[in-house]
């Protein structure tokens, strides 16, 4: 283990290589995450656009984050509440992706969330300038389309939710 924080462990792996020779391979660990469509209406879904530092400009994405260890359902829930206030009444997964082959137990659960009632904010200190965005699937398509949403996780989401629609 090169370097342990409290959301990412950087470890560099001594491997034999399919040639034979030795090598070094890095990778990072991380925990699970969620991300969510919420649909109102048949319609409309809630994103979210936040500031990212290694970005350096804001992103607009699906609600979600890290499982903290949670059941991906609940940690679905929990990330839908805390970013964007809406509890949901109906949550089905969509489908899980390995958006970074190089990271161990990276993977990110994707939920379709409907039935939408309010609940309470509960954004940390990351997500202090977080706003929430109601669009048309369709104009969020457009978006995935045309590079504006371009964030893994909500990019599939968005695409297997409209698949779910039809």
């Amino acid at each position: 283990m090169l370097h342990r924080g409290p959301f990412i462990t950087l470890n560099r792996d001594l491997v034999i290589r399919p040639d034979g020779s030795e090598g070094a391979y890095e990778h990072i660990t991380v925990d699970d995450g969620v991300r969510i469509v919420a649909i109102e209406g048949g319609d409309q879904v809630a994103l979210v656009e936040d500031a990212f530092y290694l970005q350096g400009r804001r992103v607009l994405h699906l609600p979600g984050g890290g499982s903290g260890g949670q059941e991906p359902k609940e940690a679905a829930l929990r990330e839908l509440e805390e970013e964007t206030g809406l509890v949901a009444g109906d949550v089905r997964p969509l489908g899980v992706i390995d958006p970074l082959p190089a990271a161990t137990a990276a993977r990110t659960h994707l939920f379709l969330a409907t039935d939408l009632r309010s609940g309470t904010v509960h954004r940390d200190d990351t997500e202090v300038g977080m706003t929430v965005h109601w669009w048309k699937l369709s104009e969020a398509l457009d978006a995935v389309r045309s590079g504006r949403i371009t964030e893994a996780g909500s990019v599939t989401g968005l695409l297997l939710a409209a698949h779910t629609q039809r």
